[in-house]
């Protein structure tokens, strides 16, 4: 159940109450594709920077260690021994990016090579469904194909039927699924993918034909994979206005934090990105003032922590010095800190939002923050 608590302009503070906890929103969901962030970050660790929800891959879980046997260990919640929501990326995205290991997309689904040993794996609607329901994941998203950005109209608009067939298949099949005897999660909850490029027209009436489904959440896929940021700031004015106020929205694979805030100014409720974990294992970090480069000579003598004020266990704790110094001598501790100070730079970020939006004030909070990023190039 979802429930929109405040607005200011088009921008939204909600409340999703899920089978393993309560969301508050805007979100920003941790990535751990494999089930866990690469980083060397613990379920226990993003708990304490704040992590509402841990974010993992259909097709990648599949591979290895494989669905089933997550199943008969009780599901990914107990594997990874993280007890608040998780979401499942339905796999669709890797029919963009495994370009080279997959075959032809048809009807029925789309066959791949596995990355891992090459091996033959077959995934529709039907076996992503059964995939992620096996997982127990909190939230399920549905297959999808994420057609290139900039691909010809032709392409995008048979691209998006065949997504939306894809999506009246996965919604039978999860309830299905969820009547089953057997399952760890019987509550699991479905979202729908909204894609068109960059084409306004396929985007809002795939949209308007998506929201007659009375799916838990909508999100909006296809994006940050080539076109600029004016070009999907753009859709995302003409989409969101399109999917239903009362559901929460998620914005896929988005972003920078000034990508973030201008999608949350536009009524976006959900947000994920491997950036902050990406970045971080290679000393970039996230400040209010900027990105700094923690490998750059001028922290060589630097005792302060990476950003005063901060409340992360790396700024409590170690100095920009120490943490250069640890980059220098190839230790994974730096990959460590620094990825975990910028995904407690997100979820703060989040976090201050929501407080900016109970105040009234989040315009101008976001405006600042924007302002500031701006400036330094964040």
């Amino acid at each position: 159940m979802y429930q929109v608590l405040k607005t200011e302009g088009r921008a939204k503070r909600g409340r999703m109450v899920t089978p393993h906890g309560t969301i508050e929103t805007p979100v920003f969901m941790n990535v751990g594709t494999a089930g866990a962030i690469k980083g060397a970050v613990s379920s226990m660790d993003l708990k304490e920077i704040g992590c509402q929800v841990e974010l993992s891959n259909t097709y990648h879980l599949h591979v290895r260690p494989g669905d089933q046997l997550i199943h008969e260990l009780g599901g990914l919640h107990r594997f990874m021994n993280w007890n608040r929501p998780i979401l499942t990326d339905s796999g669709g995205f890797q029919v963009f990016s495994l370009t080279a290991l997959r075959g032809k997309i048809k009807e029925e689904g789309v066959t791949f090579a596995s990355h891992v040993d090459g091996r033959k794996i077959f995934m529709g609607p039907e076996e992503s469904m059964q995939i992620q329901s096996n997982l127990g994941s909190t939230i399920a998203m549905a297959f999808d194909e994420c057609p290139p950005s900039k691909a010809d109209r032709s392409y995008i608009e048979q691209s998006v039927a065949r997504t939306t067939r894809w999506l009246g298949r996965c919604r039978d099949e999860m309830r299905r699924l969820n009547s089953l005897p057997d399952r760890v999660n019987p509550g699991q909850m479905l979202f729908g993918i909204n894609q068109g490029g960059v084409l306004d027209d396929v985007r809002v009436e795939h949209a308007r034909t998506i929201r007659e489904m009375d799916l838990d959440g909508y999100a909006i896929g296809g994006l940050a994979v080539g076109e600029t940021h004016q070009e999907m700031y753009h859709i995302l004015d003409v989409v969101v206005p399109e999917l239903p106020r009362e559901k929460p929205v998620y914005l896929m694979g988005v972003g920078t934090p000034a990508n973030i805030l201008e999608g949350i100014r536009r009524g976006v409720d959900f947000f994920d990105c491997v950036l902050p974990a990406r970045n971080g294992r290679h000393g970039n970090v996230y400040t209010d003032r900027g990105k700094m480069n923690l490998m750059n000579a001028q922290y060589e003598r630097d005792m302060r922590p990476i950003d005063e004020g901060c409340g992360c266990p790396a700024c409590r704790h170690y100095s920009r010095a120490y943490i250069r110094h640890l980059f220098k001598a190839k230790e994974m501790l730096a990959m460590r800190l620094c990825v975990l100070h910028n995904l407690y730079y997100y979820n703060t970020l989040m976090a201050r939002v929501r407080e900016a939006m109970e105040n009234g004030s989040v315009e101008s909070f976001i405006q600042e923050r924007l302002d500031g990023y701006n400036e330094l190039g964040l």
